[in-house]
């Protein structure tokens, strides 16, 4: 599917297995977690965004990726991309994010957000520092410092970064694949105070098999604490990597098991 952007039908993958559809169908998403349908969809959008960051237009990007229509792709362009196609070609050079950097338990955390909600959150030591992982995140987006409208909803994201078992009400702009948000979706739902493994996390998304792109999802997360990638340790109970360091993942674990 990887290798061709041309359509391929279930009967066809099924057949190049020596298998039935039914079966085919069954063991894909016992493997992957998601239908070879969605499998394929996830793959074009892909398709597409490759294409555009590579300046594409966007009806060349569409006719690359193998889409008949472009009706079919901008109907979920914004939850495919997080926003709009055009934007996206231009590196989010339309979009305005807003962000602001406070001091918290371990050290300094900025928050940005666009229109839609928190699209970033970022651990870090310096403030300077995190303003150019946030630049490198979004590279050709507006960037404003937030005015003090946005204060409370900074103090709220602070306040679960020092106290991650607290229910705070935060409106996420959640960006990512169907995959990775199948992935983001299930670490939301590991209570504080436990962890779960790679291979537990793959299975609660009934995708055992696919623990590797399970791991990957957790390091491509955005959104520090607020999806909690620091709840996933290696089977052994050991930690494993993390995108702002195993001491501060170490420090979030204590502080939720009290």
């Amino acid at each position: 599917m990887e290798e061709t952007d041309v359509p391929i039908s279930l009967a066809d993958l099924a057949r190049a297995v020596d298998s039935s559809a039914h079966h085919f169908h069954r063991r894909f998403k016992a493997a992957l977690g998601i239908t070879p349908k969605a499998y394929a969809a996830a793959l074009q959008n892909d398709r597409v965004r490759g294409a555009l960051s590579r300046g594409a237009s966007v009806t060349e990007a569409l006719y690359e990726a193998g889409f008949s229509s472009s009706g079919r792709f901008y109907s979920g362009a914004s939850d495919a991309l997080g926003m709009a196609p055009t934007s996206f070609r231009k590196g989010g050079a339309s979009e305005q994010l807003i962000f602001a950097t406070m001091p918290c338990s371990l050290g300094n955390v900025l928050v940005a957000a666009s229109t839609k909600g928190v699209c970033a959150i970022l651990l870090g030591n310096s403030a300077d520092g995190l303003a150019r992982d946030l630049r490198a995140l979004f590279p050709q987006a507006i960037l404003s410092e937030a005015d003090a409208a946005f204060a409370e909803t900074a103090a709220s994201v602070v306040a679960l970064v020092d106290q991650p078992a607290s229910q705070n009400a935060i409106a996420l702009d959640i960006r990512g694949t169907a995959f990775q948000r199948r992935v983001w979706e299930a670490l939301r739902k590991i209570p504080a105070g436990e962890t779960r493994s790679y291979s537990e996390l793959a299975a609660a998304i009934e995708a055992p098999g696919a623990v590797r792109a399970v791991a990957g999802a957790c390091a491509a997360n955005k959104l520090a604490v607020a999806i909690p990638c620091h709840r996933v340790l290696r089977r052994d109970g050991s930690l494993s990597g993390y995108r702002w360091g195993p001491a501060r993942k170490r420090a979030l674990l204590d502080k939720e098991r009290g």
